[in-house]
């Protein structure tokens, strides 16, 4: 049945868009912290709901809520997710979906493509237009993430502490990071959200391109989300390979290199898929 308001989420592990459509046109945007429910609990999540969003009901009411996040692809956490949303919102229509599921109906609509996520973390899946078809598994910012920012982090970590980095760089990371490599080591295995803490390293990279170690890293790292994951799509030979992501933007020539080397067509490549969201939402409102 036809809505005339929709709340859309759209939250990755360290931010969260959250857009009111209403008619068909967004009508309020908000940015809170990220939302994962492997590494936030339901009443955490509550609490940042709480804390940094603290929706207005009497001035923005909503029919219902089309949620897309990180860590959502599981059904338990998918249910849980919906608990939470229905407990602060109360509102009884609430769909929660995968950040991947965001990624392919906001980058593709409904025409067929390879979908990557390289942000904070990374993932990627083939899209036929209507669902997601094929789906590698996510092994997660310890032991996957392949191409992302925590794991480009994990590299600029390892150069620093095991001393490759020439001095010009090891300047560079003290100015950001400090010299105490005890107290790095603490923020990753005793405080929470070390994958954020790992993906902060890549302001490095950012700074310094043009640098053989830095363009090393990150050639190396996004080439290894390459061949791990997209090359093992046997459709990424004939369809684009879109692409969503602070990393995919920020390296967006890098990427755009590999897919020449691998003789792949590159789609868009855009910091987030809301704006393409809020498009195929429009057909469920009045």
């Amino acid at each position: 049945m036809p809505m005339s308001s929709l709340l859309l989420v759209e939250s990755g592990s360290t931010k969260t868009d959250w857009c009111l459509l209403r008619k068909g046109k967004k009508t309020l945007h908000y940015r809170t912290g990220g939302i994962n429910p492997y590494l936030l609990s339901p009443a955490e999540v509550l609490s940042l709901l709480e804390t940094e969003l603290a929706w207005e009901w009497d001035k923005h009411p909503i029919d219902a809520i089309a949620y897309y996040g990180a860590g959502a692809g599981n059904p338990a956490k998918q249910q849980e997710l919906h608990d939470t949303l229905y407990t602060y919102f109360r509102v009884k229509k609430i769909e929660v979906q995968c950040d991947m599921m965001a990624a392919a109906r906001g980058m593709c609509g409904d025409e067929k493509g390879i979908v990557c996520i390289l942000g904070t973390g990374s993932n990627s899946c083939y899209y036929n237009g209507k669902k997601i078809q094929d789906k590698h598994a996510s092994l997660g910012y310890i032991a996957g993430d392949e191409g992302s920012g925590n794991y480009m982090g994990k590299r600029v970590l390892q150069y620093y502490a095991y001393n490759t980095f020439d001095t010009e760089l090891k300047m560079a990371f003290e100015q950001h990071f400090g010299d105490d490599v005890s107290q790095v080591v603490h923020k990753l295995y005793r405080e929470p959200f070390p994958n954020r803490y790992l993906a902060t390293f890549v302001q490095l990279l950012k700074e310094n391109r043009g640098h053989f170690m830095v363009e090393n890293i990150v050639e190396d790292s996004l080439n290894d989300f390459f061949y791990h994951h997209i090359l093992k799509y046997r459709q990424s030979l004939k369809l684009p390979i879109y692409f969503t992501g602070s990393v995919a933007c920020e390296f967006e020539d890098v990427v755009k290199a590999l897919c020449e080397q691998y003789e792949l067509q590159p789609g868009k490549i855009e910091k987030s898929p809301i704006e393409g969201l809020v498009k195929y939402h429009k057909n469920l409102l009045d």
